[in-house]
Order: C-alpha cells, then structure tokens, then sequence
C-alpha cells in the first residue's frame, strides 16, 4: 500500500511540480493550497507525511507546522527559499523533522520523503541505560520523557531522538556520520551542517546557557558528546 503524502504549497506551480514527482515515486498525493485546508485535509485524511511551503498570510509553514505538531507526530517536511540559520533553526523549533531550500532537487526530496518514512516506523529500540537524572536535567528513556527541574519539556521527534542517542553514549564521542545515518538515513552522512544547527536548537531547550553547553559538546571534526554532570 502506497503511503499518503501531503502537500501544501501556495505557489500553484510549486505545487504541480513536487506532487508530479512524489506522484511518480510512488506516493499518493494530496495537495492543499493553504494553511487552512491544508489542516482540514490533514485531519480529514491522516496523511503519513506532510510537506510545507507556504509564504502567504493568514497561515504560514511556521504556524501550520506548529498546529500539526501540537495534534501529531507525523513527519513534517519544510520547504522554503529562505536558507539562513535563524531561518531552519524557527523550522526546527515550529516542529519540522526536515528543511529542504530551494531549488528543490526532486530526486533527493523523493529520498528525503522515504527517509522521514522509515524514521517514523522505526520502533523505539529499547534502552540500555536508565536515562540521566542530576536534579536539573531528566531524561527518561523509558517513559521518552524529558524534563528541567522537574517541568516536561517539549521536543520534536528527531530532537528527542538526538539526546537520546548521546544519553545512551554518554561520556563517549558520537561521531557526525553515526548520528546523521541513526538520526535521518544514510542520505544525510554528509550534512554535518544540518546536524550542527539541530544541536543548537537542541542546546536552547535544555541548557542554562546555550552558548555555554554543560552537557552537549563539540568534538572537533569528530562528532559529538552528552557529559554528565557530577553530583
């Protein structure tokens, strides 16, 4: 069974364009050309992935985004001619698990699409460690909890994913590679740039100082590493 693809773009021609291909990758497509009826198809339909580029008032990728994440965990694909950091970083904080800039390379967005696929159909890998705990800072891995002092904090699915995978590694160097191919698939080994500006928004929710990590560290060229805090 083909899975189900939603795509909603306020550019007519845009639109045409990524549902055609995805459409001959395979997928069955829905398209919307608003954030309105975007949101009404998507909770019409339950599409398994979503993918945003919307520009235009009233409802914007940023705000649609943040709707569907706060009803599900669906893999949400953001695209946008806007390419600056602090840009990808408001997609990432909006909720998207994935920001593509244009132009948009159909054949890298296919894979990028099955690759969002394979993420959410992973099942959980069960824990080898008890999680973390130092008063301040809680992950439970167990319950896929995570907490500062005390009160949940909200994470995306790839964020939860990513602290996770340096909690179980804690104290060890996780190189780049290893985290882009656990994290988002082998198509992503080399966008160690992409990794780096999750790290950081990753660093903004939970840590005191973001620009003064006490637990998420950088390895020159090597990779990254979760340092636990003696008690």
């Amino acid at each position: 069974m083909s899975h189900t693809v939603l795509v909603v773009v306020d550019e007519p021609s845009s639109g045409e364009l990524l549902a055609s291909s995805l459409t001959g990758e395979g997928f069955r497509v829905l398209t919307a050309q608003d954030g309105a009826e975007g949101l009404r198809r998507f909770y019409d339909e339950r599409p398994d992935v979503v993918v945003l580029d919307l520009s235009g008032p009233p409802l914007d990728s940023y705000a649609v985004c943040e709707r569907l994440r706060a009803l599900s965990n669906v893999p949400i694909l953001m695209v946008s001619a806007r390419g600056g950091e602090q840009d990808v970083v408001r997609g990432f904080e909006a909720g998207a698990d994935d920001y593509v800039v244009k132009p948009v390379r159909l054949k890298e967005f296919g894979a990028r699409v099955r690759a969002a696929l394979r993420r959410a159909s992973m099942e959980p890998v069960a824990s080898k460690t008890r999680g973390y705990d130092d008063g301040y800072l809680t992950v439970d891995l167990a319950a896929r909890r995570v907490s500062i002092e005390g009160q949940r904090i909200r994470l995306t699915p790839t964020e939860y994913k990513l602290l996770a995978e340096l909690v179980e590694q804690k104290g060890k160097v996780v190189e780049f590679r290893r985290l882009l191919e656990s994290l988002w698939g082998y198509e992503y080994i080399n966008d160690v740039d992409y990794l780096r500006v999750y790290v950081w928004h990753l660093r903004r929710k939970i840590e005191r100082d973001p620009k003064n990590p006490e637990y998420i560290f950088n390895e020159m060229n090597i990779g990254y590493r979760f340092e636990p805090k003696v008690k």
